[in-house]
């Protein structure tokens, strides 16, 4: 007998494989079963198959292709450009209405740049925009940029004091986990917009942001609580708001997290987060 998937059971599916993802687990095993399941062709990376058996991969950090560097031969339009906010402007002219990777194809509404101080000492990295990100045209404004507004608010500065931004521009369809290519597509620009604000500290929300970053394949709990060099800025790595969401008892280690950002920036550290 064949069972179809139907769009809901699969969305969830692929919500559960994203959640353990976030918990540093990749690896799952199936028991055989007597009822054979055809699905219909969906991206590999955005649905993996869902096995009953679990095992997290070995703590040991594994090596990823990095990022494109920028070419420093080719002067960007941006380039003695002295206002930081003038030159956030030209890099998102110079995107235009893009088409380079086939996210454009496929249900994206507009492309989702980054919002906040072109001066700020911290800057946030997440993953891709979602749906109310997509509509909006602004990073992190759902559910878990609310969070993120609460998080940042306990550290005692408000959105505005920081700079916000996403590995890709485009939401994938289905909120799926940007492909290889479309991160190396895209990371140009952001690294033009790191360039531009110059800040003290990344954070990286979530696994996806973090491993394409530091080009890394390693579990949440290894990458958090130290620092990383990314391109003469100090990295850290944090949950991602919407794994939180999912996941409240995490805020705490969380908030270990940004108390590490804070101290780093000379920051006064509250003695616990406003909620």
């Amino acid at each position: 007998m064949s069972v179809t998937l139907d769009p809901q059971l699969r969305q969830a599916l692929a919500e559960r494989v994203r959640y353990y993802n976030q918990l540093g687990i990749y690896d799952f095993y199936r028991r055989e079963t007597t009822v054979e399941i055809e699905a219909p062709p969906i991206e590999e990376s955005a649905q993996p198959e869902i096995q009953e058996e679990m095992t997290p991969r070995s703590a040991t950090a594994k090596p990823l292709q990095p990022l494109p560097q920028l070419d420093s031969s080719q002067p960007k339009p941006e380039s003695g450009v002295t206002d930081r906010a003038q030159a956030l402007k030209i890099i998102r002219e110079d995107i235009g209405d893009c088409t380079r990777c086939v996210l454009h194809k496929q249900g994206r509404h507009q492309i989702v740049f980054g919002v906040g101080n072109p001066n700020a000492e911290l800057m946030f990295i997440g993953e891709a925009p979602g749906a109310d990100e997509d509509i909006k045209g602004e990073p992190f404004v759902g559910r878990a940029g609310q969070l993120l507004n609460n998080m940042i608010k306990a550290m005692g500065i408000q959105r505005e004091d920081v700079y916000i931004a996403n590995i890709i521009k485009c939401r994938p369809p289905g909120n799926r986990t940007p492909e290889r290519d479309e991160c190396e597509t895209c990371s140009p620009f952001l690294m033009r917009q790191i360039a531009v604000v110059k800040p003290k500290v990344i954070v990286a929300l979530g696994a996806v942001a973090a491993k394409t970053l530091l080009a890394i394949n390693a579990p949440m709990m290894e990458m958090r609580g130290r620092w990383y060099d990314f391109r003469g800025t100090k990295l850290a790595v944090t949950y991602h708001p919407a794994f939180l969401l999912r996941d409240p008892k995490q805020k705490k280690e969380a908030w270990k997290d940004l108390q590490m950002v804070m101290k780093e920036l000379g920051w006064k550290v509250p003695a616990k987060p406003t909620e």
